[in-house]
């Protein structure tokens, strides 16, 4: 599941993948300019959450 996101994320072109020849296999994942642009919606979804932790929903 997470491979498949993180594949996703790559086609998007949010995050890059980079793949190291080595055993056992290592790739590493980092975040592209164009990703680095959806930081300031993160931080207020991340606000949000620790605004709202201990809020219960019925």
């Amino acid at each position: 599941m997470l491979t498949n996101q993180l594949r996703e994320l790559e086609k998007d072109k949010i995050v890059a993948r980079k793949v190291y020849a080595e055993l056992p296999p290592r790739v590493e994942y980092s975040l592209t300019d164009y990703g680095r642009t959806l930081e300031p919606i993160m931080i207020s979804m991340r606000d949000w959450g620790a605004e709202h932790m201990n809020i219960k929903c019925d």
